[in-house]
């Protein structure tokens, strides 16, 4: 897969550099994977939830932040839209609830 978006995932380290590894190996893991569907995704990120418009949220490092990307499975690219705490990301999306 391609990425975009990678200087959301920059800020967000400069910000809360615990998530730097974590943010490291999934860069990796995706840039090396093949995700046709959301399933693909599912079976490495068991905890990743799916909303319309082909977003992915994923939890970073467990449970302390979240990470919202779009993916276009046709063309093979992620797009990072977000990353950010937890709460930050509940306060963010209290319109979806």
């Amino acid at each position: 897969m391609r990425i975009a978006g990678r200087n959301v995932l920059d800020s967000f380290c400069a910000t809360h550099s615990d998530t730097r590894r974590w943010v490291e190996n999934w860069l990796s893991h995706v840039e090396s994977a093949q995700w046709r569907t959301p399933q693909d995704i599912k079976d490495h990120y068991r905890r990743a939830s799916f909303l319309a418009g082909n977003t992915v949220i994923f939890d970073v490092k467990g449970n302390d932040y979240r990470m919202e990307v779009t993916c276009a499975y046709r063309t093979g690219v992620v797009v990072v839209k977000w990353a950010g705490t937890h709460a930050e990301y509940d306060k963010r999306n209290q319109k979806r609830l």
